[in-house]
């Protein structure tokens, strides 16, 4: 059987519901596995929402350089594990879910039994080390539970989860010889020295604390644990790699590698041996904390006191029905259940929580902090998340956005210099992709009512990070209105980011009465004009003369002055003034005919010469829905007076982009904005301007939703003649009065109500 046959029938396997039923167990329909495959970069494991711990298998060691240079088969291992590979080498506690670069990988446990081997080996020949192969037909991944066989081992490995404690359960066949391997050397995205520093107490024969440093996309970084096994080990060891270091001090006079509690060093694995009955089941819990190993013992005892796997599990299971039933749907198909949950699962899984259970967290500052009535949040993947997942949250999760925009304050409060988040993790700022679109996330979230901290204070930040001269061509961007390609690779997409940036300020100064302000910024949210040469009618470099780049081609990702995309993609950047963009571009009817000719165009091979981060799979035309830039596009046809094309791409980028199946997402889930636009989509509505309180109409690919608000209303989605040949939206009601102009506000979703879809298989022109 191939394995996705072997996926199919687990899918066809499901317990089955009618369609017309509600949806009492939404998790049931979620797979982990869906985009471990090619471009996907997620991973199988168990955590739970917004989960400090996201437990997960590995599936092979490779480094991040070869011979000095980058390794590009690294970057199919973002997310550790990859669904075409045959071997396991342990299961690790930290992770990204979608990214395109990656870090994490900490604290790497792997049970084995035999003779002790403490290097992993290779793929091809797994008996030389730790590793172990496996079969998917005898892998399980469920949100919050994993479980696979070892298979040269004989060890059944289970996986679950509580925030901060991954939960390990592993059993054993009868063995004299059983080992459980700590390898604090792993990571993702590894190479030689990444490790800075690690140490390991053996408190007692159960419990261990610890830490290690990283150094990695988080330049500082410190993760703490504390472990500890359901049975006494009856011998310990370790093996430290670090054959570099000269200095060794008088430590020599111990024999450090045998049953020696205190340990410290860059490249450490440990070992911990059991005699083992036939069946029998040994459990390790790992805690960790971005503070200390108190704190990491502290949250081990608090949220994982017992020994008692199944409850985990069903806890972990229960924290995701609750999360994922604030939507209720029925669909056309069981395919679309399962996109819909597990883009909602996707969703749920980043931003992670960044404090332990007594509110503490190190800050960007190296210094401890203590979150005062929020919670405090990592992992803010902002050139990705503003444009969908966090609007997604502001209707869906508003209290979490508004602790997420917390912590985005705080991060600027404690950086020494004084901006936003870029791209941040682990009390790290990691400057990856550009723009400042943190300041669109608190725009979003102050102009729909879900901040209740200091909006001025909020403005502040917004603006001292606008002007920040000396990062990314801000200066330049300010003085002249545009970067001059001279100055910057990305000259074009971030003047264009940063003007869509600038439009969000004006929101929240506006908002404010602050009509100065307001002024300021809703002209520099013109600047977009600077980089749009009208003789070509699209976006394109400029020059420190004020002359367009004459060596320019349209398609290409390569030394235009774009990042993760061409100007065919880029030169429909304007979510802030699309209807100046369509006039700029000679008005509707030439505007549409770009927008189709976009969607119907073919790519030559050498447009993915120069990028890892696009592949085939995730373009339409020469639309790249696999990355992020152009997600608003299809609904740019709503301003172009033709809403039927906006209803008609939208479907089809649903059904092609997103499928129940390995390999089914079109391009990197990226922390959850792949899925959030799956999300908004299939319920008939988008933010094209984040900072705005208007959603463009599309074609919701649902029979009926219904939305459960945090203010205890509900919004409910109705739709009358929906399936796959009704694509088409004849007419709108909400609250039974004719929804017009294609858009709907965020107060009237709040406000809860009825929003029908009446559809046709004829476009309404």
């Amino acid at each position: 059987m191939s394995l996705k046959k072997a996926f199919f029938l687990t899918l066809t396997m499901m317990s089955s519901i009618s369609n017309a039923q509600k949806v009492h167990n939404p998790a049931q329909y979620v797979h982990p596995i869906i985009g471990t495959e090619k471009m996907g970069h997620t991973y199988p494991g168990a955590t739970v929402p917004f989960g400090a711990v996201q437990l997960s298998p590995e599936t092979d060691t490779l480094s991040y350089e070869i011979n000095g240079k980058y390794n590009p088969n690294v970057y199919k291992y973002c997310a550790g594990y990859r669904y075409e590979d045959k071997t396991i080498v342990g299961f690790s506690h930290t992770h990204f879910s979608g990214t395109g670069h990656s870090d994490l990988g900490d604290f790497l446990v792997m049970p084995t039994v035999g003779k002790l081997q403490m290097n992993p080996g290779t793929a091809e020949h797994p008996e030389t080390g730790f590793r172990s192969r496996f079969s998917h037909d005898q892998e399980t991944a469920e949100a919050g539970y994993y479980k696979v066989k070892l298979t040269d081992h004989d060890i059944l490995a289970e996986l679950t989860a509580t925030p901060r404690v991954g939960i390990h359960q592993y059993t054993f066949p009868k063995s004299d010889d059983a080992h459980i391997i700590l390898d604090l050397m792993y990571g993702i995205y590894n190479y030689e020295d990444k490790n800075v520093w690690t140490y390991v107490r053996v408190v007692n024969d159960h419990l261990i604390t610890g830490f290690r440093q990283t150094n990695g996309w988080a330049r500082t970084r410190t993760v703490y644990f504390a472990m500890e096994f359901s049975k006494p080990f009856k011998s310990y060891g370790n093996k430290d790699f670090d054959g570099k270091q000269p200095y060794r001090g008088f430590w020599r006079k111990w024999n450090m590698n045998e049953n020696f509690p205190e340990l410290a060093g860059k490249k450490i694995r440990m070992h911990f041996d059991f005699e083992t009955q036939d069946q029998e089941k040994i459990m390790v819990k790992m805690a960790i904390s971005p503070v200390s190993q108190a704190n990491a013992l502290e949250n081990l005892n608090t949220e994982a006191p017992e020994w008692n796997f199944a409850k985990y599990r069903n806890q972990a299971q229960e924290e995701w029905n609750r999360e994922l039933g604030k939507i209720d749907i029925e669909t056309n198909s069981q395919d679309d259940l399962v996109n819909f949950y597990t883009s909602m699962y996707h969703t749920f899984i980043n931003p992670t929580v960044y404090m332990d259970t007594n509110g503490e967290y190190k800050g960007l500052d190296q210094n401890i902090h203590k979150a005062e009535g929020f919670t405090h949040y990592t992992t803010f993947s902002l050139w990705d998340t503003y444009r969908a997942l966090h609007p997604f949250f502001n209707i869906i999760q508003p209290t979490r956005n508004n602790d997420m925009v917390k912590s985005m304050m705080a991060h600027y409060d404690q950086f020494s210099l004084k901006m936003l988040p870029v791209w941040s993790h682990y009390g790290n700022e990691n400057w990856c992709m550009s723009g400042y679109h943190s300041v669109s996330v608190l725009a979003d979230a102050i102009i729909k009512g879900n901040y209740t901290g200091d909006p001025e204070a909020a403005l502040n930040a917004c603006i001292a990070t606008s002007e920040k001269r000396n990062y990314e061509g801000i200066g330049d961007y300010t003085d002249r209105g545009y970067i001059p390609a001279e100055k910057n690779g990305t000259s074009v997409s971030n003047t264009l980011e940063y003007a869509y940036d600038d439009w969000a300020i004006a929101q929240i100064a506006k908002k404010l009465g602050k009509t100065d302000v307001y002024n300021k910024y809703i002209k520099r949210s013109g600047n977009w004009r600077n980089v749009f040469d009208p003789s070509i009618g699209f976006m394109r470099p400029k020059l420190e003369d004020g002359s367009f780049k004459k060596d320019f081609d349209l398609q290409s990702t390569h030394g235009q002055g774009f990042i993760e995309g061409n100007s065919w993609n880029y030169s429909f950047f304007v979510p802030q003034n699309p209807k100046a963009l369509i006039e700029a571009m000679g008005g509707n009817k030439k505007f549409s005919s770009k927008l189709d000719e976009l969607f119907s165009m073919h790519l030559p091979d050498a447009f993915f010469a120069d990028t890892e981060d696009i592949t085939r799979e995730g373009i339409i035309g020469g639309y790249v829905h696999g990355n992020e830039p152009a997600h608003h596009i299809a609904y740019l046809y709503n301003f172009a007076g033709q809403p039927w094309k906006t209803q008609k791409m939208v479907r089809h980028i649903l059904k092609m982009q997103y499928q129940a199946r390995p390999d089914g997402l079109g391009g990197n889930d990226d922390c959850g904005q792949m899925s959030a636009w799956y999300i908004f989509s299939s319920l008939g509505f988008y933010p094209v301007a984040p900072g705005s309180d208007e959603y463009s109409i599309g074609s919701p690919a649902v029979r009926k939703a219904v939305l459960h608000l945090e203010n205890g209303k509900t919004f409910t989605i109705n739709t009358v003649n929906q399936n796959d040949k009704n694509i088409y939206v004849e007419k709108a009601d909400l609250n039974g009065k004719p929804l017009k102009n294609y858009s709907l506000k965020h107060q009237e979703i709040m406000n809860g109500g009825t929003l029908t879809f009446y559809m046709s298989a004829q476009p309404k022109k």
